[in-house]
Formats: structure tokens, sequence, C-alpha cells
């Protein structure tokens, strides 16, 4: 495999790629409710805030990798027109690992790409910069957003990241036991269409009988091509667990400044008091309760009177998250 010596596109021409087709078994229950991506931030789906960011790029053509409850994202996102992109579906019939993922868009996409990993909220600063740092390269090759982290455990359940003094990448591990540096992958990549001769050449890996992305990636690297590793992260959150979701919310909420988010269409008693609640729509508070650090999901009726903490309500399903004690 040889590195082309002209751009496959002219440098701009960028589509978008979100990957949401796992079945996401840790967040159980919801997940027979929900794909992960279509779990709620501030009363807006994971995959809605990435959308956001890929059109804030300009980048109005975009590709959802879908598999498990499929039709709740077709049903939800359509064609994208309602929020000014046009999205086309392409489905992973066996999850088989990230690059399996990528690999079904190879007949779909001949111009580079911003690929994100559906089931991880970015709060990002200054995405533009992947872009830049793609075109200085001549709009061949790779730039992977990686972020500075001080929790070892986080960089182990994603990937490390090596370079060199100017930014270029040497090395990657998939969730690494042994740690080499505080440089974590954060899920966002762009890429230019070469990378499938990489996907093609990559093994299933022994550790989790899949084919990783981080192996094509190094195949890439290792054939002569430049990646760059880029800081435009200021926190992420890879949403694995029920608790994770209601921490996440937590963030963003004080990230953007707002106590409560309460959809339109909800119902609360006027007495009910709400402390770090996340209602979403359609949803009906019948008493004057408290709601504390907790989400209530679409559609669902809460008419006990006892306090909500910590909680995730659904129609039908009830998970309490105690926060984590020191």
């Amino acid at each position: 495999m040889q590195p082309p010596k002209t751009p496959a596109t002219r440098p701009g021409q960028t589509m978008g790629v979100i990957l949401s087709a796992g079945k996401g078994s840790r967040i159980d229950p919801f997940n027979t409710q929900y794909p992960k991506p279509m779990l709620p931030i501030v009363n807006r789906p994971i995959l809605e805030h990435q959308i956001e960011q890929m059109k804030s790029l300009g980048i109005d053509e975009i590709v959802i990798v879908v598999g498990h409850l499929q039709e709740v994202i077709r049903e939800h996102f359509g064609d994208g027109s309602r929020l000014g992109v046009r999205i086309r579906y392409v489905e992973q019939k066996q999850t088989l690992g990230i690059a399996h993922a990528v690999m079904q868009l190879e007949r779909h996409i001949q111009v580079p790409f911003l690929l994100f990993l559906g089931d991880i909220f970015y709060v990002a600063r200054d995405l533009a910069a992947m872009q830049r740092s793609f075109e200085s390269m001549g709009g061949v090759g790779g730039v992977l957003a990686v972020k500075h982290e001080e929790d070892p455990v986080a960089i182990q359940k994603n990937f490390a990241v090596t370079i060199d003094g100017e930014g270029n990448v040497s090395r990657v591990v998939e969730k690494p036991r042994y740690l080499f540096n505080k440089l974590k992958g954060c899920g966002m990549y762009l890429f230019g269409p070469e990378i499938f001769d990489a996907i093609r050449q990559t093994p299933r890996t022994a550790m989790r009988d899949e084919y990783e992305l981080t192996t094509s990636i190094q195949i890439f690297i290792d054939s002569k091509y430049r990646v760059k590793a880029c800081e435009v992260v200021d926190w992420d959150y890879n949403i694995t667990f029920p608790a994770d979701l209601l921490d996440c919310n937590a963030k963003f909420l004080r990230e953007i400044g707002r106590v409560n988010d309460v959809a339109p269409s909800a119902r609360v008693h006027p007495q009910a008091r709400l402390e770090g609640a996340v209602i979403g729509a359609d949803v009906s508070i019948d008493k004057p309760i408290r709601v504390i650090n907790s989400i209530v999901l679409p559609g669902t009726h809460v008419s006990g009177s006892e306090t909500i903490e910590d909680c995730i309500l659904s129609k039908d399903i009830r998970i309490h998250c105690p926060p984590a004690r020191a």
C-alpha cells in the first residue's frame, strides 16, 4: 500500500460518519428501548449533538451506520432535513468491531470523512483544527482527536497515542494495560478514503475477537501514511452504564450554566421542585414532588408522591444510580 501522490479530493470537501450500530449491553435495561446513541443529554440524543457539531464545520452530508434498534434512529432523524443536513443509513448486520463498521462504508464514500463514535458525548473546542491539520497534509492521511488525560483508567478504557515533536502519531494501543504517556484517543477521526486499504488488511484481535480501528490506524501509519494528533476535546464521556448517563447530563447542565432542563411539552406540577433534573418530552408529573439529580425520559407519567433522587425513569423502568463515594 503506497501513499497517493495527490489528494483524493479537494480541501474542504468532507463527509460525516457516525457509528451507531452497537447494542450497548452494559447500559441494560435501557438498551431494550434505545440505541445507545439515542440516549438524551439534556433532552437531545447524543447523535443529535454530534450532527450539530458536524454541521458547524460545514459538513452537511452524513452517513449513520445503524444496527440495533435502527428504526428508532431512522424515525427520529429521517433524511436529516429537519436539522439542515442530508442523512443516509448503512446497516452493519454483524457487530464485529469499529473497523468492521467503517468498512461497510467503502462503497459509499470517496472523499475524506469525519468519523464519530455514536455512544461518546463530546464537548470540543475548535473542531475545525482537525480539518486544518488534514488540509495541511494535502488532504491525505488522517487526524486523531486526542486529549491529555490525568485519569489513567480513562486511557485504559480507550486507546493510548504516542506522538513525535511535530504532532505526528507513531503508535496507537487499544485499551493499554501499561501507560507510556497521558495522551488519550477520543474516538473522533478524520480520514482520507485511503484508510479503507488499511482496514482491508486488519486482522481480528486476540483481545476481543473484533476488527479494531486502532489496528487499522497502526497499519496505516506503518504504510507511511501521515497521521496527526489534534487536541480539540475539552471533555468526553463514553456512556457505558446507566450512572454514566446521569453523570454526563449533570456535567453538561453545569457546562451550559443551567440548573434543570424541561422539554416544552412536559407537564410538571407547579409546586414540584426540580434540582438538577432533566425532564423529557411529554412527561407528566402530577404531584408536588422533588426531582433531584434525575432524568425522566420522554413519555413517562410520574404519579407517585415520593422524592425522586439519583434516578433514571422511563415508562416502565426505574434505575437508582447512587453517586460514587470517595
